[in-house]
């Protein structure tokens, strides 16, 4: 390798390095701005969420996640609601009479309606 060459290795390398610690910062970035993303949608699907503290939302989820099974699941919810119901009648706020619809993942049919999906042959080649 000759000198010239070698210094300009040298060169770009030190002007590449600290474009690699920005774009560590940036995505660090990316990662916060999504978790909180998250966050944000996970406290909006807990019926009466905006009446709670950040330690009943997280207590709340946490006693769902632990629920061994669906009927275990839908009494805790049910609790719930009878109990932000009367938190939100005490407060004077307006809850609707209804807990969020549960679901929204991707289950059977995939969210695809008429005319959805891989079309005629299902993805095979032909």
């Amino acid at each position: 390798m000759t000198r010239r060459s070698l210094l300009l290795s040298v060169v770009a390398t030190s002007l590449l390095l600290p474009s690699g610690t920005v774009l560590a910062a940036d995505q660090q970035q990316d990662r916060d701005r999504i978790q909180d993303q998250k966050q944000d949608k996970t406290q909006d699907q807990v019926y009466g969420s905006q009446l709670m503290t950040q330690q009943e939302r997280a207590e709340y989820r946490a006693r769902m996640r632990a629920a061994k099974t669906v009927e275990e699941r839908e009494q805790i919810r049910k609790q719930h609601h009878e109990r932000m119901k009367a938190r939100a009648k005490a407060k004077g706020v307006t809850l609707p009479d209804e807990p969020p619809v549960r679901g929204g993942g991707m289950g059977p049919g995939m969210n695809m309606g008429p005319g959805g999906g891989m079309g005629p042959g299902g993805g095979r080649a032909r």
